[in-house]
């Protein structure tokens, strides 16, 4: 858990009122659960960024004087992914169940990579059911021993004690596989034309996401 992060409420909201709160450095943030009111707050956004960077999930939060264990439910990040425009809490006791999202992370060098093979990462995340107090920041995976056309699944990862499976156990985690060789293309024969190849391209269409 990390160290106690202060916050205050907030009484206006809207847009206009969100973003003059974080160009004083404050992040808009909502709390609700445990049948309490739901209220609005203004955290340290540099604060909730380091917690978030760090990989916390539980944090302990000071609400004007009134200290609450949360979770971090959702993180509404602006266009690009890179800066935090919002995030939903939820209150919570240490001794519950909570289902969360962890990341997975691979460690070491299959040797299959090292016999020129390829590593292959199609899932990066699992959803676990464990006690508030024992949320892993991540699960990590040895893959040294992959050998090419080896593959991890779900059903082989260890997870932490008191963790339970909620991904699909078949899912694959990774794999090596064989680089595929590039054909050189033969020269033509002579007096033989070769045909330019027509280029189409399309610049795809930007998303532009409403700020909230």
């Amino acid at each position: 858990m990390t160290e106690v992060l202060k916050a205050t409420k907030r009484t206006e909201g809207g847009t206009r009122k969100a973003r003059a709160l974080r160009k004083e450095g404050l992040l808009p943030a909502v709390l609700y659960g445990h049948g309490e009111e739901t209220i609005s707050l203004a955290l340290n956004t540099h604060d909730m960024e380091l917690a978030i960077k760090h990989g916390d999930k539980l944090l302990n939060i000071d609400v004007e004087g009134k200290h609450q264990n949360v979770l971090i439910k959702a993180i509404q990040y602006d266009t690009w992914g890179q800066n935090v425009l919002h995030v939903d809490l939820t209150r919570v006791d240490l001794d519950e169940l909570v289902t969360v999202t962890v990341k997975l992370h691979l460690l070491g060098t299959p040797v299959g990579v090292e016999a020129g093979g390829s590593l292959q990462q199609p899932l990066t995340s699992v959803e676990i059911q464990c006690r508030v107090d024992q949320i892993p920041e991540e699960i990590r995976i040895q893959v040294n021993e992959l050998n090419i056309d080896d593959a991890i699944h779900l059903s082989d990862v260890e997870l932490p004690e008191g963790s339970e499976l909620l991904s699909d156990p078949e899912a694959l985690v990774c794999n090596v596989i064989t680089i595929a060789e590039e054909v050189e293309a033969e020269p033509s024969e002579e007096g033989e034309e070769s045909a330019e190849p027509e280029v189409i391209g399309a610049k795809p269409d930007e998303e532009e996401t409403d700020e909230n």
